[in-house]
């Protein structure tokens, strides 16, 4: 992240937050909110990781193919289980996302955090898509949390955290695409 630290560290407070909640969530007892909160955490703790003020630390050279590479794994696993869950289609643009991130800061190391380091075009796309998505994830919710108070669920059950989890992590990656 380029520009004033302190937007850089409020990025990385939301996002290890967030990896945070998404590590709760995997206590579930629904299967498929556990998977889909597993890549969430991982999704969550990576973009806290990418976060960090450049003035505060500068990542060695094999860190950005590093972390190309465990998002990229990361997007073959949501490829995967996107066959039985179109939710996961949303993991497997984010993964790609932060492929692109990552793959971006390496080609360019001596500029990755003073802007122009993406392909304006898939910059462009991958913004248009999470800040479509914040907003449909904001309008859906409101009508969750209206209805939440209907039974006692476990803090790992609650959907109406589970999509503020996710809102908050499109948030931050809308945040980190525009200081790329």
């Amino acid at each position: 992240m380029h520009g004033p630290a302190s937007p850089g560290w409020l990025l990385v407070a939301l996002c290890a937050a967030t990896g945070a909640y998404c590590l709760l969530r995997m206590r579930s007892s629904v299967v498929e909110q556990r998977r889909a909160a597993g890549g969430e955490a991982l999704m969550g703790f990576g973009m806290a990781v990418m976060a960090v003020p450049a003035t505060v630390f500068t990542p060695p050279v094999w860190a950005w193919p590093a972390y190309a590479a465990v998002f990229g794994a990361a997007a073959l696993r949501a490829l995967w289980s996107a066959r039985s869950s179109s939710h996961h289609l949303h993991h497997l643009v984010g993964a790609a996302a932060m492929v692109y991130m990552a793959v971006a800061m390496a080609a360019a190391p001596g500029a990755h955090h003073h802007g122009g380091a993406g392909v304006p075009l898939v910059t462009g796309l991958l913004l248009l898509y999470f800040t479509g998505y914040v907003l449909l994830s904001g309008a859906r919710l409101v009508p969750v949390a209206a209805a939440a108070g209907t039974g006692a669920l476990r803090w790992g059950d609650r959907p109406e955290l589970a999509r503020a989890c996710r809102l908050s992590m499109g948030i931050g990656m809308v945040a980190m695409l525009l200081a790329l």
